[in-house]
């Protein structure tokens, strides 16, 4: 995916990282013939149940040395969360991130708090959805940025810095993907941390006992989104699994390792949320993991029980 002409940048307001760097070009992007997902500038919505700075012909692109980073935040009644998690990404250093946020038809204040923010939002929009995964798809065909990541409603940035070392990092390495430490805290106090998770390497040995790098600390460029495709939304729970397997071993995209603590996440989420939950998400693993040519069963998956218990003790 690329801009297809120099784009000239003005600054709209110096206070965020996501209104520094401006245009009022709309982006134009091309894409390869196997490209699977396709951008969109805008998608279908109620009337007031959209907003943001696309709405008042406001855009973004790549610039040189100066990628476009996109994050996305999905979020389902989240008006006890979300805002820390806006103020997190608007706040951040780097001065060309594009945000987008799409929520699933909330009905308890978060849209009213998407408003207060949509000057430094590129775009937001409320509806009903199909789950989580199928927000997310919609988000990545939102995205205009070079690289693609996910922040939850109940996540935040760790600093200010991040996505700036995130930036410089792609920027000196020809990689396809950066993903980073996460720590899980306690949903009442954040600075309480429960489990430190810190998976250094995406390969089919950690992949066959159901080990992955956290999701919301991995960056990926666009073009391999494109190509590899959305979530599959067969995956109630392991959906974020089964893209990286997919993206690992059919895509075999590149990667590097920053070590350090990306990303804050509260306890709790759906696959953590009892002994059901955790046994339909390794039934989805294997699936997914056969579904991509690697074979695993519960046996291997009970290997990750002492990493798991070395993330709680560290």
């Amino acid at each position: 995916m690329n801009q297809s002409w120099p784009v000239e940048t003005r600054c709209l307001d110096v206070r965020y990282s996501t209104t520094q760097r401006v245009s009022d070009t709309p982006p134009e992007l091309y894409h390869e013939p196997d490209c699977k997902l396709h951008f969109q500038l805008k998608l279908p919505a109620d009337k007031g149940r959209e907003g943001g700075l696309r709405t008042r012909g406001i855009y973004k692109s790549s610039l040189p040395n100066k990628p476009l980073i996109t994050v996305i935040t999905v979020v389902f009644n989240g008006a006890l969360t979300v805002e820390g998690t806006i103020q997190s990404v608007i706040n951040q250093a780097y001065n060309n991130i594009e945000y987008i946020i799409v929520d699933g038809g909330s009905n308890d204040g978060t849209v009213e708090i998407l408003k207060q923010y949509e000057h430094a939002i590129d775009y937001w929009v409320s509806g009903k959805d199909g789950g989580i995964y199928d927000a997310m798809n919609k988000g990545i065909a939102l995205a205009s940025g070079a690289y693609i990541g996910m922040l939850n409603a109940d996540d935040q940035f760790a600093g200010q810095e991040i996505m700036q070392e995130y930036a410089d990092r792609f920027c000196a390495m020809n990689v396809d993907a950066i993903f980073s430490g996460l720590n899980i805290v306690s949903q009442v106090d954040m600075n309480k941390i429960l489990r430190k998770y810190r998976v250094k390497k995406l390969g089919a040995g950690l992949l066959r006992i159901g080990v992955m790098p956290a999701h919301p600390t991995f960056y990926c460029k666009r073009s391999c989104l494109e190509s590899a495709g959305p979530y599959n939304t067969r995956y109630r729970i392991a959906a974020d699994f089964e893209m990286l397997v997919r993206l690992c071993l059919k895509q075999k995209i590149s990667w590097k390792f920053l070590d350090k603590v990306s990303v804050v996440m509260r306890s709790g989420g759906v696959s953590n949320s009892g002994y059901r939950a955790r046994l339909k998400l390794n039934r989805e693993i294997i699936s997914a993991c056969r579904e991509n040519g690697l074979y695993t069963n519960a046996l291997l998956l009970a290997l990750k029980i002492p990493i798991r218990l070395y993330e709680l003790i560290r």
